[in-house]
Formats: C-alpha cells, sequence, structure tokens
C-alpha cells in the first residue's frame, strides 16, 4: 500500500490532476486493497493533503492554490478563517459562511481583499464539520420548528425534523443533533435529542455552558468502574510504587495543607523548617500517576477532559471523586501516597538542592487560607489557640516565605495587583452580590512554595533530558511591544531592554508607576502586552514569572500535564523512559482544554451577572471603562464587579474613531474621547439573558430629568 508521501509525489510527478483508477492502475492495487486505497485518499482529502474536485479527480491541495484553516464564526452573520500555517486570517462573508458552521475544518482559495482591506476567502471544500450536537433555544413560527444555537457564533437556523425528535415546547432549552450538515443551499437539520427545560431554571447556565463548549462531563462506565475498585486506603502493597520504588515514610513529618474555604480536592501539603543558615522546605504531592496509569479507563477520561473545571458552586472534576476529594486528596489525619520535592533554601532565597522520591504522609492538618493569615497576624489568638502545636510549623512556612521574596525580586518577576471576585449566592441559586477576593500572606506562601517545586520539576527533566511538557510564557510580539511602546512614550515612560525586553524590565517599570494615579492603566497595558501561556515540550521559559524553564507539578488531581510530569519525573528516577506518545499534540490539546475551561467559566460567570442585574434597569452607577472597541466602551461598575457597554450611538452625536494603540475612541468634531480606566457614570438600558449581555447608556449627573442618584460603591 503506497504511503501518503508516495501518492503525493506521484501526483506532483504527474503535473496534472489524477482520477482514482489511473491511480490503483498505477500502483497495481488488487481488489482485496481497494477499499484500504479509497480510504486513505479519503484521509487524505479530509486533512487537506489533497482535493477531489467536482470531476472526481484527485488534486494535490497545494497546487490549488487552497489554504487549510479553522472557522470562526461571528454573531453578526460573517466570519474568519484561521490558517493553519499561522499566515493572517481570511474573511468570510455571510454567503460562504451558509455552507459551514463555527469550528468546521475548511480549504479556502483567497479571491482578494474586501473593503477594509482584509485578505478575503471563498470556501472551496469542507475537510470537517466538527459540529455533531448544538446546544439552543426552540422557536416555532409558523408550524417551522428551529432552533437558535446558543452559541451566537453559529449564525444559521437548525431546521427541526418531527421525527425522532422528543417534545419540547417553544423557547426551552434543547440539545440537536445534527442529521445534515449546511451547504450552499440548505441550512442544517437536526433533531431534538434532549431537552433540558427552562431558560431560568437553577443551574440551566451550567447544563448550556457544557454543552456548548463539548466540556466531557460524564465519566465512561470504564472509567466509573475503575474509580469504584480503587482501594480507598493506602495499602500495604502501596508503599512501592508501580514502577519499583520505595516510598519514604513522612508520615511524622508535620505536613499540612493550606487551601480555600470550599476546597475538597487538596493536591498539595507543605512543610518548612530551619536548615544550617536557610531552609528546608518539603512539597509534597497527591500521587495520582500511582492510582492512575497510562492508557487505562482513567487515564483516557483525564486526557480527554484536560483539566477540572470550576463553575461557580458546582465542579466538574478531571478525575472522579473517589479519587479527587478521596484516595488521591490529601486529606487530613490519613495516609496518602504522595510525591515529594524535597528542598535545601538558602538565606537569599536560592534553591541550592532538591531531591525527588515517593512517600506516604498523613497531614496533621486542612487549614484555610483565611485561618492562617489570622493565626500569623495574632499568634496567640483564638485562631492560633485552637491550633496551638502547629503555629510555630505555620511561623517557619512564614519565615521561609518572606526569604523567597528576596529571590523573587532578584530574579525580577512581574508582580501585578489585579482583583479577584466571588459570587455569593442565595438560596434559589442566583447571585446575591459579588464580592473582592482579598490576597492574604498565605496566599502568597503556598504560591511561592509551589513554584519552587515546579521549577525543580523543570530542571529536573531538563538535565536528565526527559522529554515532557513545560509551561511556556513567552514575551510580548514585535507588534505588541511597538504599541505598549507608542502608548508609554505618550506618558512619558519607556520600558528597557530594547526588542526583547525581561521581565524585570516589566518590573522595574511597575515600581515606576505604582504610585501613579493611573497605575492601572498602566498596569492594564503591561498585561495586554503579553501573550497566553501554553504547555510546550519546548523549554522556553516563563517570561512572567522569570523561570528560564518552569513546569506545572503541584496539581495532578486536576491538570493532565501534571500527572504526566509526575509519570516523566518517575521515569527518570527508574532509568526509563516515559513516551506517552506526541508530546507536542498532546501540548497543543491541554493548551485547548485550559482555554475551553476558561470559556465555559466566562460563560456562565457573564450569564449570572446578567440575571443579577435584570431588575436593576433604569438605575445609575459609577465605573471605569475596562476595553475600548470600535463599536463602543465596556464599563466595570464599582461595587457590582459587573461590566456592560456603552454603544458607541449611544456616546453623543459625532463620529467616533477607535486608537487601537492608545484604547482611546474620540469624537471626530467634538473631541470627546473615551479612554481605558476613565471614570464614568451610566444608567442601566437593558439586561438579555439570551445573549448574556448588558447594554448602558451615559448618564449626565447635571440632568434634573432622572430623580435617581447615581450609586457609588454600593449595591
Amino acid at each position: 500500500m503506497p504511503s501518503r508521501t508516495y501518492i503525493l509525489k506521484i501526483l506532483a510527478e504527474n503535473g496534472m490532476p489524477m482520477l482514482p483508477e489511473e491511480l490503483v492502475a498505477l500502483f497495481a492495487i488488487q481488489p482485496d486493497e481497494s477499499e484500504l486505497f479509497s480510504r486513505r485518499l479519503n484521509a487524505m482529502a479530509r486533512e487537506g493533503e489533497v482535493v477531489i474536485n467536482r470531476k472526481g479527480a484527485i488534486c494535490i491541495a497545494e497546487k490549488l492554490d487552497l489554504i487549510k484553516g479553522r472557522v470562526q464564526g461571528h454573531p453578526d452573520g460573517f466570519g474568519f478563517v484561521v490558517p493553519d500555517d499561522g499566515t493572517p486570517d481570511l474573511f468570510i462573508g455571510p454567503k460562504e459562511m451558509h455552507k459551514v458552521l463555527h469550528r468546521d475544518r475548511v480549504m479556502v482559495r483567497e479571491i482578494g481583499v474586501d473593503r477594509r482591506g482584509r485578505r478575503e476567502g471563498k470556501v472551496v471544500e469542507v475537510l470537517e464539520h466538527v459540529n455533531s450536537r448544538i446546544v439552543g433555544h426552540l422557536h416555532v413560527e409558523k408550524g417551522v420548528s428551529f432552533v437558535l444555537a446558543e452559541d451566537r457564533r453559529i449564525g444559521q437556523e437548525i431546521m427541526i425534523s418531527p421525527e425522532g425528535s422528543l417534545a419540547a415546547e417553544t423557547g426551552q432549552v434543547v440539545t440537536v443533533e445534527l442529521i445534515s450538515q449546511p451547504n450552499k443551499y440548505a441550512k442544517p437539520i437536526g433533531k431534538i435529542v434532549e431537552v433540558l427545560g427552562n431558560y431560568a431554571d437553577a443551574g440551566m447556565e451550567i447544563e448550556i455552558a457544557l454543552r456548548k463548549h463539548d466540556l466531557p462531563h460524564v465519566f465512561s462506565a470504564a472509567a466509573e468502574q475503575q474509580a469504584r475498585k480503587t482501594a480507598k486506603k493506602v495499602l500495604k502493597k502501596d508503599w512501592r510504587t508501580v514502577e519499583g520504588l520505595k516510598r519514604e515514610d513522612l508520615r511524622e513529618v508535620p505536613l499540612v495543607t493550606i487551601d480555600g474555604e470550599t476546597a475538597r480536592d487538596f493536591d498539595d501539603a507543605v512543610y518548612a523548617e530551619p536548615a544550617g543558615k536557610g531552609w528546608r522546605l518539603v512539597v509534597a504531592i497527591a500521587d495520582v500517576s500511582h492510582y492512575v496509569q497510562p492508557k487505562d479507563a482513567l487515564d483516557q477520561v483525564s486526557y480527554e477532559r484536560g483539566n477540572s473545571v470550576y463553575f461557580p458552586r458546582r465542579v466538574i472534576p478531571m478525575l472522579p471523586e473517589a479519587l479527587s476529594n478521596g484516595i488521591c486528596s490529601l486529606n487530613p489525619d490519613v495516609e496518602r501516597c504522595c510525591m515529594v520535592c524535597d528542598m535545601q533554601i538558602d538565606t537569599k532565597g536560592v534553591v541550592k538542592e532538591y531531591r525527588f522520591y515517593p512517600a506516604v504522609m498523613l497531614s496533621k492538618a486542612r487549614f484555610t487560607y483565611t485561618e492562617v493569615a489570622e493565626i500569623l497576624k495574632k499568634p496567640r489568638g483564638k485562631a492560633a489557640r485552637a491550633r496551638k502545636g502547629l503555629v510555630k510549623h505555620l511561623q517557619n512556612l512564614y519565615g521561609l516565605y518572606q526569604t523567597m521574596l528576596k529571590a523573587r525580586s532578584a530574579r525580577g518577576a512581574i508582580e501585578f495587583e489585579t482583583t479577584e471576585t466571588q459570587m455569593i449566592f442565595n438560596d434559589a441559586g442566583k447571585i446575591d452580590r459579588i464580592e473582592p477576593v482579598q490576597r492574604n500572606d498565605a496566599h502568597r506562601l503556598i504560591e511561592e512554595c509551589m513554584l519552587a517545586a515546579n521549577v525543580c520539576a523543570a530542571n529536573f527533566l531538563g538535565q536528565n533530558k526527559h522529554a515532557s511538557l513545560y509551561r511556556v510564557h513567552e514575551g510580548p510580539t514585535e507588534r505588541k511591544l511597538e504599541n505598549l511602546r507608542r502608548f508609554l512614550g505618550e506618558h512619558g515612560l519607556s520600558l528597557g531592554g530594547g526588542d526583547e525586553p525581561h521581565a524585570s524590565d516589566y518590573a522595574a517599570l511597575m515600581g515606576v508607576v505604582k504610585q501613579r494615579p493611573d497605575v492601572s492603566l498602566m498596569q492594564t497595558m503591561l498585561l495586554r502586552s503579553m501573550q497566553q501561556a501554553v504547555y510546550s515540550p519546548e523549554q522556553q521559559g516563563h517570561f512572567g514569572l522569570a523561570y528560564d524553564a518552569y513546569t506545572h507539578f503541584t496539581s495532578p488531581i486536576r491538570r493532565y500535564p501534571d500527572l504526566l510530569v509526575h509519570r516523566a519525573i518517575k521515569a527518570v528516577l527508574t532509568g526509563k523512559t516515559y513516551i506517552p506518545g506526541n508530546w507536542i499534540e498532546i501540548g497543543a490539546h491541554c493548551s485547548s482544554t485550559e482555554r475551553r475551561a476558561d470559556e465555559a467559566t466566562r460563560d456562565v460567570q457573564n450569564w449570572l451577572k446578567c440575571y443579577f442585574m435584570r431588575d436593576r434597569i433604569g438605575e445609575v452607577y459609577e465605573g471605569v471603562i475596562s476595553a475600548v472597541t470600535s463599536f463602543g466602551v465596556f464599563v466595570l461598575l464599582d461595587g457590582l464587579f459587573v461590566e456592560g457597554l456603552v454603544h458607541i450611538s449611544e456616546l453623543g452625536s459625532d463620529y467616533f474613531h477607535c486608537d487601537d494603540a492608545k484604547h482611546v475612541l474620540r469624537g471626530e468634531h467634538s473631541g470627546k474621547s473615551f479612554g481605558l480606566t476613565d471614570r464614568i457614570t451610566i444608567k442601566v438600558a437593558r439586561v438579555d439573558l439570551e445573549t448574556s449581555k448588558i447594554d448602558f447608556v451615559l448618564y449626565d449627573k447635571s440632568s434634573t430629568s432622572t430623580k435617581r442618584r447615581a450609586k457609588r460603591k454600593q449595591v
């Protein structure tokens, strides 16, 4: 059977398209091989290596000047194709978008540029229809049933076939299984296979998000069975790892866990003690790799999920609860298998030596961040008295943390002060209020301990030349850096480092601007200039943390990359090599599942905030401009921590133009401007639960026509 490479070579040498029967004759394909050969040609067509034209001839895709990529739909009906080769996106007009759905893989031909100067494409071939099930709202008009997708990037109406469809009422949320995909002449057709309920039902926002983002949320029968059969406690045989390593006994070491109030899966435990002129730090991490073996049922579902997803009031775990909250979780007062990073740290906060080994531990306590902060602040207070035997150990951890801050400062890590929020719910399951989360020294203490262990893991694997997944955060792109420098220059500031600034250059600039009244604006611009962190087998460093090599080792219960790192470390310790597959593809997959989780949680939060604001239409609030776009400005409300849009048409009778570099909308005639972090007073004009959008209009404080007063930082 000829390989793909050889088929492409023959097609290239022939210089023109060839019919399948010509290739069959040329390669002397036997009758019993014809089906296999046909499947190979079809697979090559699906992956964009060849194109089968209208006459059925096989063409080399590159010879046709076709571009392979993924469709990215837009709520307004048009879309883009994001090329696989990294070249600029191609604009796809509404007529072309009728042939495809958001996320489909296609071959397009570049046909010119549109009126805005963007590359424009025409869909030539659909390589893969990705959407098989879609969640949306059922509508019935004049006896015709159709569903509008919850994901507004899918703009086509999905016509509903009555045959095989479950009964549902107009307006209900349903899941549709596509029977036929869209084409140039017809809309997609589907049947209702699941009726989720009414839009305002408790928890519906999460059910929608799970299906909209294709988040796996039901464990396979095989995974559930394996979880049930997994031991509930450490057994005698567990004192040796599957790889044959003998575990060390850390049961008498006063390791403790420190997490948030609502945490139930405890990945990490810590202990510190003075050692010579420095410190010994022990970071013990749940040994998930002991219970989840490569290619078993639990491993397969873990890879598919990639990570746990944390919604408000609900978690979609990477592993079944028997492991995530049970045998793998470092619960207090029970023996647990763990992987340990045992470090010696000098007086400058630098790790001088480290050692990885498997162990059995017994957590002496489950602390919360709030509790630890209180004990450190009042070592003789009520909270400290309740934990009398462990106060000294917490103080040791804090002393080590103070030492480690020296190293953080010396290497020039960037320290951004961002405001995180948490939603407080009422008995009906809806938001009662939104509060800022106060980071304290307990948060920072654990963060530094985890950073140290992660860096040691990256160093260990790098020195032993074992492939793995690294957490890579590259510096700013050339374009982003250029825009940032232009912006800073207009504010009398500069960023050091030339064409390749270091994290320390960012940190130095943050030190300069932290006393300025526009510090939040400067910090926002610095954050937006940086790239997104990803998983990669390439050891390219972590820009924001200022590490040459960094990986994720400390959360294997909730992150698949950490599980892979544990397996790689064990392989090195036993003189073996761990090869899970193509590291590049695995890294890309884990990066995509992380983005998928972020998008899903953001959707749920946005919907909940809309529900929270729907009874506040007409009320007036103050806030800051959090984003500037060509179609208006987004405003983050004081005290409420809710964001909404002031559309450009609401800014005044003028032509407003967006300066992307300065993040400002400026009126052509009035000169009125709206810039990032500007303070603004608005009135809530509209809340749309179906699209999760909140619209604001400007409010004139001097106006006497409105009886309501602007509410400042209150709910």
